[in-house]
C-alpha cells in the first residue's frame, strides 16, 4: 500500500480564539524581529511541526531535543525481536540543523507561561507560540515493586529504550523460561505494540528453538483497541499456540524480583524474565505547566491548550480519543505548524461550523517479520461533540501489509529527516 506522506485529509479550521490575532509585536533574537517558535521534543510530532514551519518560513524556530539523533518506537518490534538492526530505526537530525533550526540538546526543567519562556539547565527560550510534543510518561506506582525493580524491567516505549529490552528478549531466546509481556487499560501509547513484541519474539522462539512460553498478562478482556482483536487473536491460534499464553481480564499489582513472580488478580506468575507495558501519562511538564492532569488538556481541532491558546501540545502527551500513535502525532504536528504560521500571517479567524476531519491514524501491526496487520483510523470532529473514529482493520495478517509497514516506515523517516 502506498501512502502519500505529505497528503492530508485534514480541514485547518480552529476556533476564533485559537486563532486570534497577535498580540502587539514580537520580540526579536539578535535583531531579527520574526516571531520565534519553540518545539519541544524531536519525535514524530515535533519534527512534523519543525517541518512545517521551516518550509512556512515566518518564524524562528527552536527545537529543544536530549537525545542526539532520532530513533523510531514505530517499527522498533523489528529490532527488538532481533530480526534488524538497531541502526535501521535511527536517523540523525543534520536535515532539521541544515535547514535552518537551532537546536537545543537539553531537558527542559520548567514552561513559565507568564514569561513566555521555556527553561532549561542552562537557560532560558522565549517563545511567541510554542509546541510540545512530549510522548509519555510511565505510572510506575500503579504496580507495587516497580519502581525499585525498574532496571531490570524496562518498558522500552520510549526512544533508546528499545536496546534494555532487547537484551532481556536476546537473554530469554538462549536460556528459555517464562517471558512475560503486559498490556495495560488504555489509553497507553500505540495499544497494539505488545501484541506485536508476543508475536515476533515468538517467531525467533519457533525458529530458534527456545525452551519456554511467553505469557501475555492483558489487563483488557481482549485485545485492544476492540477493531484489532480478532486479527490478533487469530495471529496467536494460527501461528502461536504452542508459543504464547494469553491471560485477558488480569491486573498485575506487584512485581517482586527476589522470588521472580508477578501477583496478579489471577494469582502469582513466576517468570524469567519480563517486559510490563505500564499504565501512561503525559509527562510531568504538563502538570508543571498547568495544562493538565494525566493528559494535556487541548481542543480540537486546533491541538491548542485549554489554558493558554499560544501552547500547543501534540503527539501522544495531548488528551483525546486520538489514537497514541506516531501518524497521528507526525500530522498534528504538520496541522499546528500552518495554524501557527496563519496565525503569524493575521489571516482572519475560520470557525468550524460543521465536521472537521483530524489527522490520520495509520498503523502497523507485525505478526510476523514479513506479515502484519494494516490500521487505518479516520477522525472527524464536530463543534460542542466528542471526536469520532472509524477504523479500518485487516481482517488477517498478511505479506501485502508487511511489506508496506517498512515502505510508510522509510517515507515517513523521510519526510522527518530527509
Amino acid at each position: 500500500m502506498s501512502v502519500p506522506v505529505t497528503s492530508r485529509r485534514h480541514v485547518l479550521q480552529a476556533t476564533a480564539l485559537g486563532v486570534a490575532a497577535l498580540a502587539t509585536g514580537c520580540a526579536a533574537i539578535g535583531g531579527n524581529t520574526k516571531p520565534r517558535v519553540v518545539v519541544v521534543g524531536g519525535g514524530w510530532g515535533g519534527l512534523g511541526a519543525v517541518r512545517g514551519l521551516l518550509a512556512a518560513g515566518a518564524a524562528d524556530v527552536t527545537l529543544v531535543e536530549p537525545n542526539e539523533s532520532f530513533m523510531s518506537c514505530p517499527l522498533s518490534a523489528h529490532f527488538i525481536a532481533g530480526f534488524q538492526p538497531a541502526s535501521d530505526f535511527q536517523r540523525s537530525y543534520a536535515r532539521v540543523d541544515q535547514l535552518g533550526a537551532r537546536r537545543v540538546r537539553e531537558r527542559v526543567l520548567e514552561i513559565d507561561r507568564t514569561k513566555r519562556e521555556v527553561v532549561t539547565g542552562t537557560q532560558r527560550l522565549p517563545y511567541d507560540f510554542l509546541v510540545l510534543s512530549l510522548g509519555v510518561d510511565y505510572m510506575e506506582e500503579s504496580i507495587q515493586g516497580y519502581a525499585e525493580a525498574r532496571a531490570q524491567l524496562p518498558v522500552g516505549f520510549r526512544a533508546f529504550e528499545q536496546m534494555a529490552v532487547r537484551q532481556q528478549v536476546d537473554e530469554f531466546l538462549v536460556k528459555g523460561g517464562n517471558f512475560v509481556i503486559s498490556a495495560p487499560k488504555p489509553p497507553y501509547r500505540c495499544p497494539p505494540a505488545p501484541y506485536e513484541r508476543a508475536f515476533l519474539i515468538a517467531e525467533q522462539m519457533k525458529q530458534r528453538g527456545t525452551k519456554g512460553k511467553i505469557i501475555i498478562v492483558d489487563a483488557n478482556p481482549n485485545p485492544m483497541p476492540m477493531p484489532i482483536s480478532k486479527p490478533i487473536l487469530n495471529g496467536m491460534k494460527s501461528l502461536y499456540s504452542a508459543q504464547i499464553e494469553y491471560m485477558p481480564n488480569v491486573d498485575i499489582r506487584a512485581v517482586g524480583m527476589g522470588k521472580r513472580q508477578l501477583n496478579t488478580s489471577d494469582g502469582d506468575i513466576p517468570f524469567a524474565h519480563a517486559n510490563l507495558v505500564l499504565p501512561m501519562r503525559a509527562p510531568a511538564l504538563i502538570r508543571q505547566a498547568g495544562l493538565g492532569e494525566r493528559w494535556a488538556a487541548v481542543k480540537l481541532p486546533s491541538f491548542q491548550t485549554q489554558a493558554d491558546d499560544r501552547i500547543y501540545v501534540i503527539g501522544d502527551a495531548q488528551g483525546t480519543p486520538l489514537p497514541k500513535s506516531g501518524h497521528v502525532a507526525f500530522g498534528s504536528g504538520q496541522q499546528v505548524a500552518e495554524a501557527i504560521a496563519e496565525r503569524i500571517a493575521g489571516k482572519t479567524p475560520v470557525v468550524a461550523t460543521g465536521e472537521v476531519d483530524l489527522p490520520l491514524g495509520i498503523c502497523w501491526a507485525n505478526v510476523t517479520h514479513s506479515e502484519a496487520i494494516n490500521i487505518n483510523v479516520s477522525s472527524t470532529v464536530s463543534p460542542g461533540e466528542p471526536p469520532k473514529l472509524k477504523f479500518t482493520v485487516d481482517p488477517e495478517h498478511n505479506a501485502r501489509s508487511g511489506a508496506a509497514a517498512m515502505s510508510w516506515g522509510t517515507g515517513m523517516w523521510k519526510a522527518m529527516l530527509g
